[in-house]
């Protein structure tokens, strides 16, 4: 078999979250500051573009994003991608898939974040290192958010219009996810321009040869600023400087001086960078002034929930993958009459093993699929709202707030385990080799429990940031929501079983929050140590609740299709199923960590270094 065309788009499943379950054609599109043009049918229209375009030429680089090599010159620090990647890219931009969210005033569609979600679910699961180097369009709505109005000017409309790249630029080598031990410096050399120095490592898109331009978006420390995350600034630094008419002077000071060799994403470029070495790195700073922190979280959650996404898409075709060799793939005789020498050789779907494979699969890629579709949802609400820094949308911003290390740290770490014990588990050995996609997703999707903040970053942060600091209240409006689908009986008698599942996991979470609460009283290690099973009961409770919710829509609909055979009547079945077998499997271990987080200690802690042998 091929891999060339290996990807496998679940559009059915988005357009029910997006106009059956949310709604969207009600409640975001054609609302301010969104297009008024965007109905639901252009809505349609666009995303079966995307995904004609992510399932033929996206799709049609991934290979060879993972077996032909980038080039690096190391004495001008450019990165070239390979030849179909680059190809690629470009298609998804002719198409205008990278506007789908940009505002019209900027010639964008003024698409909606649940529209432009769904899209990028698609290209990150077609070619997750395609969807990378797109990163450009965010940067450029970064700086029309944060910048100045010359700054805007400046860069925003030929970031867009010519499609130059992007980076976000943290991590330092000795510091690593600890972003407030970082040294690279900013010295102020006159008027607005800063000259940047130091090293940054793991900086994606660093440099590749597609755009014209590469703007990073840099923090360092300006001289005599305070030390830790409080004192560092963030800065417009682009690889060719760019003149105060937005015309190309000559090529910065921000150089790749190394190329990372990775396990997965090859042909994404993960760079080292060097600011400032024999020759000045000009920066402008953001905004023009210095809170460098606060304006880099834009980015970092715009990152985040990415990552979030890249790991439900590569879930979701892997899936596909593993169910249409599931249905063709004929060994063994029926377990039944496994005893029966004579017995036909049956399809592994008919084996139940394989079944549980499948059903686990699929309800947890649809089930992240809500997750994620809903915190975009939220999204929607908070634009409408006034954004961010509207008091009208300040509980909806939290929600999602809480959302993103769900969508992030749950995600990236349950699909990593579900690609190795039941994608691949389905197509045994031949799912190890390359003749299948399935080895080249597990290596590309690893990295999504690593960057962007690691699991226990994430687990701490919802923990301590999301939950404590506002005193609950906003796990409490999540929990509210879970309360009144309880209340209201979503489902009726055909969900009864589903519904007092779920009431027992509301209860299993909260006093398993409740416990931890005490526990903190006697030690914070306690949080490091069963932070990740919290994280991870909230958002299977969160996702539990989306189903069951999802599976009442999808009884009303079907209650209306007289053919059992409809292509739709097995959709909505199969919606149902995926909420049933979810309540049923994964929600009564909610119990189990309510147990392990009442229970724990800290002897761990205690262990000596020498016991670790």
């Amino acid at each position: 078999m091929s891999t060339a065309l290996h990807y496998k788009s679940n559009l059915r499943d988005a357009f029910f979250n997006l106009f059956e379950y949310l709604e969207i054609q009600k409640t975001s599109l054609g609302k301010a500051p969104f297009s008024s043009a965007l109905d639901e049918e252009t809505a349609r229209e666009v995303l079966r573009g995307i995904d004609k375009l992510c399932t033929t030429e996206m799709a049609s680089s991934f290979v060879e994003s993972d077996r032909v090599p980038l080039e690096f010159d190391k004495a001008t620090g450019d990165v070239k991608i390979p030849p179909g990647l680059a190809r690629s890219i470009l298609a998804y931009q002719e198409a205008g898939g990278t506007r789908v969210e940009i505002p019209e005033r900027l010639g964008g569609l003024g698409g909606t974040p649940t529209l432009a979600v769904a899209g990028l679910e698609m290209c990150a699961g077609a070619n997750p290192c395609s969807a990378f180097y797109l990163f450009g369009t965010f940067v450029a709505r970064t700086i029309d958010r944060l910048g100045t109005p010359e700054q805007k000017a400046r860069f925003v409309q030929r970031i867009i219009d010519d499609n130059w790249g992007g980076s976000m630029v943290l991590t330092e080598p000795d510091a690593g996810s600890d972003v407030g031990a970082g040294t690279t410096k900013a010295t102020h050399v006159g008027g607005d321009e800063w000259h940047i120095t130091g090293t940054k490592r793991f900086i994606t898109n660093g440099d590749f040869d597609s755009p014209a331009n590469i703007v990073h978006l840099v923090l360092a420390r300006p001289e005599g600023a305070g030390a830790g995350t409080k004192g560092l600034s963030m800065f417009i630094v682009p690889k060719f400087w760019v003149n105060e008419d937005g015309s190309l002077g000559e090529r910065n000071g921000a150089v790749v001086t190394n190329l990372e060799k990775k396990m997965g994403i090859k042909a994404s470029s993960t760079c080292e960078m060097t600011f400032g070495d024999g020759k000045p790195a000009r920066g402008l700073l953001v905004g023009g002034v210095h809170d460098g922190m606060r304006q880099m979280f834009h980015v970092i959650e715009q990152a985040r929930m990415a990552v979030g996404i890249k790991s439900m898409a590569t879930l979701s075709t892997a899936y596909l993958n593993s169910l249409a060799y599931a249905k063709e793939r004929v060994q063994g005789a029926d377990l039944a009459r496994a005893t029966d020498k004579t017995a036909p050789r049956v399809r592994i779907i008919e084996h139940p093993d394989v079944r549980r494979m499948l059903m686990t699969q699929k309800a947890h890629a649809e089930g992240m699929r809500a997750l994620i579709l809903y915190a975009a949802h939220i999204q929607d609400q908070v634009e409408i709202l006034g954004g961010h820094t509207s008091s009208e949308a300040k509980t909806l911003d939290r929600l999602n707030d809480m959302l993103l290390p769900l969508v992030k740290g749950y995600c990236s770490e349950k699909a990593y385990e579900l690609l190795g014990s039941a994608s691949l588990q389905v197509f045994g050995g031949s799912g190890y080799c390359q003749d299948y996609p399935i080895e080249q997703y597990i290596r590309d999707q690893k990295i999504d429990t690593l960057y962007e903040g690691t699991t226990q970053i994430q687990a701490l942060d919802l923990l301590f940031r999301k939950v404590a600091k506002d005193g609950g209240q906003t796990l409490n409006l999540l929990i509210s929501r879970i309360e009144r689908t309880l209340s209201q009986e979503a489902g009726g008698a055909e969900l009864q079983k589903e519904r007092e599942l779920l009431r027992a996991a509301v209860g299993d979470v909260q006093a398993t929050f409740m416990a931890l609460m005490a526990k903190v009283g006697e030690s914070v290690y306690h949080a490091g140590l069963v932070g990740n099973r919290i994280l991870f009961a909230l958002a299977e409770l969160t996702i539990g609740w989306l189903l069951v919710d999802q599976a009442a829509v999808a009884l009303a609909k079907r209650a209306t299709i007289a053919d059992g055979t409809a292509p739709d009547a097995a959709y909505y079945d199969g919606k149902v199923a995926s909420a049933r077998f979810f309540c049923r499997s994964v929600l009564p271990g909610l119990a189990l960590t309510r147990r392990l987080v009442e229970e724990s200690e800290l002897g761990l802690m205690s262990v000596t270094e020498e016991s670790f042998g």
